[in-house]
């Protein structure tokens, strides 16, 4: 038998491999490398290297915003923090700040506003021919009359006749060189930047495939910071070991990209497994042009080098006299992240305010490379890295910048994929060959060894030579596999087997109640019919069984149930009327997308017989219908656990979608649900749970008790335009809160704003739907949505984000205070024409009782151009809180 078993055990370690593979590389091939990052973080964490003393940070912090006002700040004031920080005399000053834009100035623009103004005012476009014209009609009128010549003779000496034209003419030419003379904040940035000489900016690039050319316009600077020193190592360009690919570029305006003394990409690699930066993308190709990242960039300006001083070895890395960066084929580099000391960062940031007040001595900064960057809360994107959730780009531009000054990173040998593989048949030649010979407890002992040896040596390995070999998934499958070896040695299977078989009545009943708990309502009843003998206590509990599906409307398999009592007791309780009803209820009442019988927008039959169960949506009692909207009908719920009413929205997505979409939106309904789920916030509705039952998709959410501002748009029936405003400004600032978190509502409208009647405050509710009913048209054709409120940009399909939601607020508001749309025509090709083309009439004309100070907040919020409205909800709260408070 020994031998038998010895025989046969290396097919089953084999098999076993194989298997193995195939989850550890294919099937669950994410989950086991998200094990072994986390490894690898921990290595990073505890190797013991101390970062540069050469990167020093100013950080635009929390203190810098309280005293500077919020950021971006003018790059006037940018500017008076580099000065501060050249005055020490600094080897390279990294400003992670973003210049895409121009900056204009606020004189200039306001005197030429003065200027297009009186140009075409008649004090220039007018009155001087007009002067002129009276003067001969009255020379002409003296000579006939002679009584008129001593007026015609003081009208010409006049100052109208003889300095009005050349007044006006001074006073425009005044106004022009003014705006011409006027320094914009650009021009005093890119002459801070030309004082110091050392500073480095970035552009960003949109990673992914070109398509197309290049664009032109960047031709010049692209000449100036490309590697121009590139060698195909080992026929890279063929195998497609190539950096990561680029499509678009975007530069700082020309004014400071000629002062900087560098440029490179800021584009962070997060891991595609699990989102952590760890990782530094050296060099990225746009259109064969190679740029340098802006760690990169400032490391070689640090250490004197020029762009033809490196060499970029396509598919190895990046070398120079001295630097060497050997990174895998798509030229990343795995950094170093340094641990700090006693619960401090590695790298301490200086806060910007503090340099640009003197507090912080500018000789600390002498030969340093100083990098710019802001750390405060919502200020920018933040990254999670090996050491961190959160860490700001500017504190990881430290430990890239550190880690590549003293080349310090972590590699992949090339002959580790072969060495692992190795290992694994290695292991599994133990399984196969060792583990039957030893006692159960030698073996456990031998395995519990190998697996902490593994363990123990990946993690030396990066601790000690920062080298990465992966052996976590080796751990696993020689310790699963013991499982696997021992479980075979002692037949365990056949004993797990023979014990299924012969199951308790009593085990079988607990675990029918048990599935029945979950809701898997088939696994009960299979439970319940294994259980003999059958008596009044097991009727009991399909009794119960029975009325749980019939509460989840699947009457056909209640009536299964029901002839399964029958067939043990014909006389219980009143199961024969049950399932003869039953029967009756499973042609006809049907839910969401079941079968040709489904009611108008999927509406769930409340009752279908006398006695009939409340329905279920999920864990939910719908209790009463309480309104339908585009896409669904509205419940009121109520939590049976804890005794909840909330408010059931459904969406009939089957009825409303093609079969080969219905996948799609599924997943982006659900992903829609747990986005708007996070959210809590006091004016935005809080979203319970989420589902799905027969096609039918359902969100929970919380019950108001209310109505939506769709009461109060029409002239007879406005509120105060005090309380308007209130309400339009608690609406900006959730909206800006939801914003903060990557959240679009794209349908905002008074219908979706709801009033609470106990306290009068506003809850928005429908975050999301929007995205999901706007993919869809109905069985008329008519895209679904409100076009009357949506914005320019949102007609024409264009990306949105925040600012679009505060444009469909701000037509909200118009609406509320007069009674009327801003926009409103007789057909949707005319209605988006305007939306898009056409001002909006004065809301002052309709309302005069309005406060004139709504006029301005209104134009701005209604702007065509999204770059030209509120940025954020909380600039229009504020503007409209102080109306209030005038």
């Amino acid at each position: 038998m020994k031998s038998e078993f010895l025989r046969k055990d290396p097919i089953s370690a084999l098999a076993y491999l194989l298997v193995f593979s195939l989850l550890a590389f294919g099937v669950f091939g994410d989950g086991f490398q998200s094990l072994e990052r986390g490894l690898y973080d921990a290595g990073v964490r505890g190797r013991s290297v101390v970062p540069s003393d050469r990167v020093a940070v100013v950080a635009i912090d929390e203190q810098s915003i309280a005293n500077k006002g919020r950021w971006p700040w003018s790059r006037t004031v940018q500017a008076q923090l580099l000065d501060a920080i050249t005055a020490g005399g600094p080897k390279v000053v990294v400003n992670t700040a973003l210049y895409i834009e121009p900056e204009s100035n606020a004189t200039a623009d306001a005197a030429a506003g003065v200027a297009q103004a009186l140009a075409a005012s008649p004090l220039v476009s007018q009155i001087p021919v007009e002067i002129e014209t009276f003067g001969v009609m009255l020379g002409d009128a003296a000579k006939n009359t002679p009584s008129l010549k001593p007026i015609a003779q003081a009208y010409l000496q006049s100052s109208l006749a003889t300095k009005y034209t050349s007044s006006v003419n001074a006073l425009v030419a005044q106004i022009n060189a003014l705006i011409t003379s006027t320094a914009t904040p650009d021009t005093v940035l890119a002459a801070s930047m030309a004082r110091n000489e050392h500073v480095v900016l970035p552009l960003v690039v949109g990673l992914g495939e070109t398509l197309g050319a290049e664009d032109p316009a960047y031709a010049e600077l692209l000449a100036r910071i490309s590697l121009p020193n590139v060698v195909d190592s080992h026929g890279a360009k063929a195998s497609g070991a190539l950096p990561l690919p680029a499509a678009t570029i975007s530069a700082p305006v020309a004014t400071l990209s000629a002062k900087a003394a560098g440029l490179g990409h800021l584009n962070a690699y997060p891991d595609p497994v699990d989102g952590v930066v760890r990782q530094e993308p050296l060099v990225v190709n746009y259109y064969g042009h190679f740029i340098p990242s802006l760690a990169l960039q400032a490391t070689t300006l640090a250490l004197n080098l020029k762009p033809s001083d490196i060499t970029l070895r396509l598919g190895e890395g990046v070398f120079a006299a001295g630097l060497k960066l050997p990174t895998n084929s798509a030229l990343l580099l795995s950094t170093q992240f340094y641990k700090g000391r006693n619960g401090a960062s590695a790298f301490a940031p200086d806060s910007a305010f503090d340099v640009m007040a003197g507090k912080i001595p500018a000789e600390k900064y002498k030969d340093k490379i100083v990098l710019i960057g802001t750390t405060a809360t919502g200020t920018g994107d933040v990254f999670a890295t090996p050491l961190s959730a959160s860490m700001p780009p500017v504190i990881l531009m430290a430990h890239t910048v550190s880690s590549l000054l003293q080349q310090h990173y972590f590699t992949r040998p090339a002959w580790g994929w072969m060495a692992e593989a190795a290992l694994m048949l290695l292991l599994a030649g133990y399984l196969a060959a060792v583990v039957p010979r030893l006692s159960a407890g030698l073996a456990a002992g031998v395995t519990a060894g190998l697996v902490i040896g593994l363990l123990a040596a990946e993690y030396l390995m990066l601790t000690n030579s920062a080298l990465w070999l992966k052996l976590v998934v080796p751990a696993i499958f020689v310790g699963t596999g013991y499982g696997f070896m021992l479980l075979k040695r002692f037949n365990f299977m056949e004993k797990l087997k023979s014990a299924s078989e012969s199951e308790s009545a009593e085990s079988n009943r607990m675990l029918g109640l048990a599935f029945q708990g979950q809701n898997q309502l088939d696994m009960a009843f299979e439970k319940f019919k294994r259980v003999k003998p059958v008596d009044d206590r097991l009727l009991d509990l399909l009794y119960n069984l029975a009325l749980d599906f019939e509460r989840k409307r699947q009457f056909n398999k209640a009536e299964s149930v029901y002839q399964y009592i029958l067939g043990e007791s014909p006389n219980f309780k009143d199961v024969g009327v049950k399932m003869a009803r039953a029967k009756k209820m499973s042609d006809t009442t049907i839910l969401g997308g079941m079968g040709n019988n489904t009611t108008a927008g999927g509406t769930l039959i409340m009752m279908g017989g006398e006695g009939s169960e409340k329905p279920m949506l999920g864990r939910y009692q719908v209790e009463k219908e309480l309104g339908k909207g585009a896409m669904g009908v509205v419940y009121l719920g109520k939590d049976p656990k804890i005794g909840r009413m909330v408010a059931i929205k459904t969406m009939a997505l089957s009825q409303e979608f093609e079969a080969d979409e219905l996948k799609d939106v599924k997943e982006r309904f659900f992903r829609e649900a747990e986005t708007a789920g996070r959210l809590s916030h006091p004016n935005i509705v809080s979203i319970y749970d989420a589902g799905e039952e027969h096609d039918l998709a359902y969100i929970a959410m919380e019950l108001i008790q209310g109505h939506d501002l769709t009461k109060h748009i029409k002239p007879d029936t406005l509120l105060p335009p005090a309380d308007v405003i209130q309400i339009i400004a608690r609406a900006a600032q959730a909206l800006d809160y939801a914003h903060l978190n990557n959240v679009v509502h794209r349908d905002i409208k008074p219908a979706n704003m709801m009033l609470v009647a106990a306290t009068n405050s506003l809850k928005l509710m429908d975050f999301g739907i929007a995205r999901i009913a706007g993919s869809s048209k109905t069985k008329t054709g008519m895209v679904l949505g409100t076009p009357s409120y949506m914005s320019p940009e949102q007609l024409s399909g264009k990306k949105v984000d925040g600012r679009s939601d505060l444009f469909s607020l701000g037509v909200t508001l118009y609406q509320m205070l007069t009674g009327q749309l801003p926009f409103h025509a007789d057909s949707m090709a005319s209605l988006m024409f305007k939306i898009a083309n056409e001002a909006h009439g004065s809301v002052l004309a309709l309302n005069p009782a309005l406060p004139p100070a709504i006029e301005p907040i209104i134009t701005k919020v209604l702007q065509k151009d999204f770059e030209l409205r509120y940025q954020r909800g909380t600039e229009l709260a504020d503007d409209l809180l102080a109306l209030l408070k005038n």
